[in-house]
């Protein structure tokens, strides 16, 4: 017996207060006891209060709460309970950061994470077991298209469950800056109405609004090779750039040429050549905007680094051979200006399309979701895998489902406005995931297939790779506290269960491009994790931030 002091503390977005009366019963493991309280909890508030208990509790194991509503559910956003036994006990903490809604009582266990155990009689083991069981039913996955990673069952935002939702200042946020961007782009479009563009200089007339020092430093040069090779190594998508070990098999060089081939093999010997191949486009159906058919490319483009460092275009071929066209056209600097300006015009509109569908969407949207839905299918609250992932994938599943019905959606803005719409983004999307393996995820592995590791002025490679060791470190110190050897990794079949749902059921069968089936020691969890976590922070923030200012790229 004794006086316990219970804090409860309440989030402080929008709406997240309540009128509604709350409940608390403390649990231990001697006896439970309901605190007798009016609790009404208000926005971003911490709430404090001491009830005396009359018989001995024991160690505290849950808190319980039951929102109680007379004629309005009002929804209440609870952060955390605290709670201090009597005498020197510590202070045990019983996180929430969820909806209570409806009229059902929530049980929140004592916040120190535990592994599964085998014991069925273990409190915390049952209550495990029933989270699953309950979030089974509440995650469910779906297929948006054939032949594409799985996704949550949601056919709109409102369709999530409350806790994937956003919070009401991020929802406002985010709305309003779509508005905003819209309301801009209407202003340019009927002020360019009033008069015809004769020039390139004419592209000055769209330039206002949102600017910064940097923006203004590329409209000034965004026309210069050096800042067309640079865009491969540090712009929107450093992801496609590649060093030569052999000339490419699609670029035939026609006679007359001897000075070009020449040039290419001097580089490739130094070691020097690099290659952007935008194969993956070829044949994929362009789409028909407004009754106007549309076109795409499906480049390659040549660079040399020079010795200061500079990657700098060699030629340019737009379309890959074909029977109709054995021997394509290529583009050189030495090209009148607009003709070389409109070959790289067409390059950046293919990097365009593989950066939003390809490594913006594909690599780290879609991903990220998968891991997102088998946490929380595989894992319970409990689980200290879960506590390391679920800050990383709080807002994953709205971002998708709204990208998924505005976006890329039948009649989205794909559909309107982008050359892969009307489908091809499906079609480019197929391909995409048949070349999205494990290694192309890590950093290491991939620039080391790439062969980029050392190269000069490659600021996204230096970069990533200290980030993706800053982050390895971090998840190693949680896995090595929780897992004491490869035993403990190979016996927590709730984490054997959370790699089968990712590889097997969320990417279809993707132990075919090396993800795992399952995890067989300490370091092999470590890498797995840190790539999840990666992708999902870092990578994701190096693809999409990008997009503030694309250059060059004509998006449709």
């Amino acid at each position: 017996m004794g006086r316990y002091r219970i804090l409860v503390a309440t989030g402080a977005s929008l709406f997240a207060g309540s009128h509604n009366r709350v409940q608390l019963w403390l649990v231990g493991a001697r006896g439970e006891t309901k605190l007798e309280l009016q609790l009404r909890p208000a926005r971003g508030q911490k709430e404090e209060f001491e009830h005396e208990v009359p018989e001995d509790l024991g160690p505290l194991q849950f808190v319980k709460l039951r929102k109680h509503h007379s004629l309005v559910d009002d929804a209440w956003f609870c952060d955390r309970i605290t709670v201090r036994g009597p005498g020197a006990c510590e202070e045990a903490a019983f996180p929430c950061y969820r909806w209570v809604q409806g009229d059902g009582v929530l049980c929140l266990p004592e916040a120190t994470a535990r592994l599964a155990g085998n014991n069925a009689l273990d409190v915390f083991q049952r209550h495990r077991e029933k989270e699953l069981k309950e979030r089974h039913q509440i995650y469910r996955w779906a297929t948006w298209k054939e032949g594409l990673p799985l996704t949550i069952a949601a056919g709109c935002e409102d369709d999530l469950p409350a806790n994937m939702r956003f919070h009401e200042e991020k929802r406002l946020d985010f709305e309003w800056t779509l508005k905003a961007g819209a309301l801009e782009m209407v202003l340019k479009r009927v002020y360019t109405l009033l008069s015809s563009w004769t020039s390139l200089e004419d592209f000055d007339l769209i330039f206002w609004g949102q600017k910064s020092p940097l923006a203004e430093k590329v409209h000034q040069r965004w026309r210069d090779d050096e800042l067309f090779g640079y865009q491969f190594l540090n712009g929107a998508n450093p992801m496609l750039l590649r060093r030569c070990t052999s000339l490419p098999s699609r670029l035939v060089l026609p006679s007359g040429m001897e000075e070009l081939r020449a040039q290419l093999e001097r580089e490739l010997q130094n070691g020097s050549l690099f290659e952007a191949d935008f194969i993956l486009l070829d044949g994929i159906p362009a789409n028909v905007i407004r009754g106007e058919k549309q076109y795409l490319a499906a480049p390659l483009v040549m660079l040399k680094m020079d010795p200061s460092g500079k990657l700098l275009p060699m030629v340019i071929q737009i379309q890959p051979p074909s029977s109709i066209s054995p021997t394509p056209p290529l583009f050189l600097p030495s090209d009148p200006p607009l003709a070389w300006l409109l070959a790289k015009t067409w390059v950046r509109n293919s990097d365009f399309q593989l950066h939003q569908l390809q490594y913006h969407l594909l690599n780290t949207h879609l991903l990220a979701e998968v891991i997102a839905v088998a946490t929380m299918r595989c894992l319970p609250g409990l689980h200290p895998i879960f506590k390391l992932l679920m800050p990383h994938i709080r807002y994953t599943m709205e971002i998708n489902t709204r990208a998924r019905t505005q976006l890329i959606s039948d009649g989205g803005i794909f559909d309107k406005a982008v050359s892969t719409g009307g489908g091809g983004h499906v079609h480019l999307l197929r391909r995409a995931l048949a070349q999205l393996t494990y290694r192309s995820l890590c950093p290491l592995d991939d620039l080391a297939d790439r062969r980029l590791l050392g190269t000069p002025g490659a600021l996204y490679a230096r970069d990533a790779l200290r980030l993706w060791e800053i982050t390895a470190r971090y998840v190693e110190g949680i896995v090595h506290l929780f897992y004491r050897g490869d035993d403990v990794v190979k016996g927590d079949t709730e984490l054997q269960a959370w790699c089968r749902e990712i590889t097997e059921v969320g990417l279809r069968q993707a132990q075919e491009r090396g993800f795992p089936v399952s995890f067989q020691s300490q370091n092999q969890l470590c890498h797995f994790l840190t790539m999840c976590v990666f992708t999902c922070t870092a990578q994701h923030g190096a693809i999409n931030q990008g997009q503030v200012w694309s250059t060059e790229s004509p998006d449709p």
